[in-house]
């Protein structure tokens, strides 16, 4: 059985207790909404495609038009995504530059 203590959280910034469900919709609205080149939400976990040839710095590699991306994670910037690829270990991407498979 829970109890109403289970149901509240105490907030730091304010000095009140309040309801967990409330808490957890305002931390929600607060993410950064991460968005395609083609305007598509994307979440963790999605699947992209390249819009266009990108030189990665610091390689000689180039990623080409249409190569897919997969289990992409969002950053706290929503203008970028961290991903991997078999040329390319711990890459960032721009969001401008993909688009949602």
């Amino acid at each position: 059985m829970a109890t109403d203590d289970d149901e509240y959280v105490y907030d730091e910034a304010t000095g009140d207790w309040r309801p967990a469900s409330e808490v957890a919709a305002a931390a929600a609205a607060k993410q950064p909404v991460a968005r395609d080149s083609a305007g598509n939400l994307l979440a963790d976990g999605d699947a992209v495609t390249l819009v266009k040839d990108l030189k990665v710095k610091g390689t000689s590699t180039t990623l080409k038009q249409g190569t897919v991306i997969r289990s992409i994670r969002l950053t706290e910037n929503p203008e970028e995504i961290d991903c991997r690829h078999e040329a390319v270990k711990g890459l960032v991407l721009r969001t401008e530059f993909v688009r949602k498979r």
